[in-house]
C-alpha cells in the first residue's frame, strides 16, 4: 500500500464523484466497479473489502479528502449501509 498525499476537498467536484474515488483508492476497488455503484448499492456487509477495520481507514480518509471532522457519535449503523447513505453522510458533513 502506498501513502497518498491528501488533497483538500475540491468543492467543484461533486461529493458523489469524490466518494467513488475514495472507495476505489481506500478499498482497492476497480474504477469500473465503483462507477457501477448507485444509491441503493449495499456496502457494509456486501463488499468483502469493507470490513470493520476498513471502515476506520475509510473514515480517516474521508476526513482528509473532504477536510471534515467525523466524531464517533456522527456514525451509526446506517452510514455505511448503501452508497447513497454514505454520500448523503459526506454531503451533510461538507455542508
Amino acid at each position: 500500500m502506498h501513502a497518498a498525499h491528501p488533497q483538500p476537498s475540491d468543492q467543484s467536484i461533486p461529493v458523489e464523484t469524490q466518494m467513488r474515488a475514495l472507495l476505489r483508492d481506500a478499498l482497492g476497488l476497480s474504477q469500473d466497479r465503483v462507477d457501477a455503484f448507485h444509491a441503493d448499492t449495499p456496502l457494509f456487509g456486501a463488499l468483502p473489502e469493507l470490513d470493520s477495520m476498513a471502515v476506520a481507514g475509510l473514515l480517516t480518509e474521508m476526513e482528509d479528502r473532504f477536510a471534515i471532522l467525523i466524531e464517533d457519535e456522527d456514525i451509526d449503523g446506517d452510514t455505511f449501509e448503501t452508497f447513497g447513505s454514505l454520500v448523503a453522510f459526506a454531503r451533510a458533513k461538507v455542508g
